[in-house]
C-alpha cells in the first residue's frame, strides 16, 4: 500500500529555506513514498489540495502533520499525526 504524508507548515518560511531539501530529508525518516508540504511557497493552498494531488497519485494511505520552524530555520515536526484516508 502506498503511502503519502502532508505537511502542513504552521508560520512564514525562512527566505533561505530549500522546499526541495526539505522534501528528501522528511521522505527518508518519514518512510512515506510520497510528501507534500504545504507553505506559501510550495504552491499548495490547503490540506485538501494536497490530499487530492497524493490521491491522484496513486497514495492509498495518508497521514497529515504540522510542522512548524524553529528560530534558527529548520523544520520540525509535532508528534500529533492525523491518518486522512487509509
Amino acid at each position: 500500500m502506498k503511502s503519502g504524508l502532508i505537511i502542513y507548515v504552521v508560520g512564514k518560511e525562512p527566505a533561505n529555506w530549500d522546499a526541495d531539501y526539505e522534501l528528501m530529508v522528511i521522505k527518508q525518516t518519514a518512510n512515506a513514498d510520497l510528501v507534500e508540504i504545504i507553505t506559501a511557497k510550495t504552491g499548495h493552498f490547503d490540506v485538501l489540495d494536497a490530499w487530492w494531488s497524493l490521491l491522484t497519485r496513486g497514495m492509498q494511505r495518508i497521514t497529515c502533520m504540522i510542522g512548524k520552524f524553529s528560530p534558527a530555520g529548520n523544520l520540525t515536526l509535532t508528534d500529533r499525526k492525523l491518518r486522512l484516508c487509509g
